[in-house]
């Protein structure tokens, strides 16, 4: 999945760096506005939704 707010946004970024363990039991794979995950049982919908919150599309 990819979301520029996490390349855009360093409090973004780190927001989301902090709060994925509490929603997900792997480690973060991710790059500069990437976020990868092996299986879609992984997927921590409840905090991409979050983080889709936390930018308007004018941003």
């Amino acid at each position: 999945m990819y979301h520029i707010g996490l390349y855009a946004g360093e409090e973004i970024h780190e927001w989301f760096v902090k709060e994925y363990p509490k929603a997900c039991k792997y480690k973060l794979d991710s790059g500069k506005s990437c976020i990868r995950f092996k299986k879609m049982a992984n997927i921590p919908f409840d905090s991409i939704g979050e983080l889709i919150r936390k930018f308007t599309p004018q941003q």
